[in-house]
């Protein structure tokens, strides 16, 4: 099965691809058919895909994408899903958040443990993720608890810490073998961020500087802060260095993770916190990220066995 999504002559159709629990797949298709022929949104085709028996792709007569996550959510969580206007591709860029996303920790909660203040940092880490906090000063505020730990505290918690996500050096290695350019762009530091993207594959890192003073740090950060707002610009550079027509995906989990999730053709939404899931068109929920390989059409025998 290829897909076939496109707009003509006024005649919208929203493509999906989604990998949910093949126990009760069939009803659950049926239930959400049958709320969406209500609200006018009628399933055009569903079919699972030649190359992978776990992908459904479903084409929709509409283009109201925040209706179809409702209810493809309702119907089928926890699952994996990316919801298209256009015929998929694979992406030219891959744009992604580092914390909870490439990896499974939040570095600064985890740096945070060994001056003893992990719960309160990781309080203010959750409630920033949330979007309940201005994400610069929240940021500032954790980094200003961490005055005096040496420096060498950081490959410590590298060493001991530190994990990528399951599938993030398989993703990120296959997207490259397909001619993908691959960026990791973190409200985290560059004292973590090059270390891990090195080790999972990334083409370029863009994050924050933390300030060191005689061997330990200092309570400050260098240069500029990495936002949502440099995410976003991050995404949106990298895309016109690569031309007309480029595809792009990003993924995140977090507040700060919207602006770059929405501007990218393929957002992806990474066990994600509600906000952030609610703004991407794309999520994973029920397995690794390998799944997003599934949901491309990229067979697994030409995976990157990282």
């Amino acid at each position: 099965m290829s897909a076939t999504g496109f707009s003509t002559g006024g005649f919208s159709l929203l493509i999906v691809r989604l990998i949910a629990d093949p126990a009760t797949l069939e009803t659950r298709v049926e239930e959400m058919r049958d709320t969406l022929e209500v609200a006018g949104m009628p399933l055009a085709h569903a079919g699972m895909l030649d190359f992978c028996g776990e992908v459904l792709q479903m084409e929709f007569a509409g283009d109201d994408v925040p209706l179809l996550r409702r209810v493809l959510s309702s119907a089928f969580d926890p699952a994996d899903c990316i919801i298209a206007r256009d015929a998929f591709r694979v992406p030219d860029l891959f744009v992604s958040d580092m914390d909870s996303t490439m990896i499974g920790q939040e570095c600064i909660d985890e740096l945070a443990d060994f001056a003893g203040l992990k719960e309160k940092i990781s309080g203010i880490t959750e409630r920033a993720m949330q979007g309940e906090l201005d994400f610069e000063s929240a940021l500032r505020e954790r980094v200003s608890l961490l005055e005096g730990l040496p420096e060498d505290a950081i490959t410590r918690c590298l060493e001991e810490r530190i994990t990528p996500t399951e599938g993030a050096r398989t993703l990120v290695e296959t997207l490259k073998s397909r001619g993908c350019r691959t960026v990791l762009v973190t409200g985290g530091f560059h004292h973590f961020a090059d270390v891990v993207a090195d080790r999972i594959g990334f083409d370029r890192v863009v994050g924050n500087r933390l300030e060191v003073s005689a061997g330990k740090l200092n309570g400050h950060l260098a240069g500029a802060i990495t936002d949502s707002a440099t995410k976003r610009r991050v995404l949106e550079e990298e895309r016109a260095s690569l031309g007309g027509g480029a595809v792009t995906m990003a993924a995140g989990d977090g507040a700060n993770d919207i602006p770059m999730l929405q501007a990218a053709d393929y957002g992806i939404a990474f066990r994600a916190k509600p906000k952030a899931r609610e703004a991407a068109n794309g999520w994973v929920d029920r397995g690794n990220l390998t799944a997003i390989l599934k949901m491309l059409e990229i067979r697994e025998d030409t995976w990157f066995a990282g």
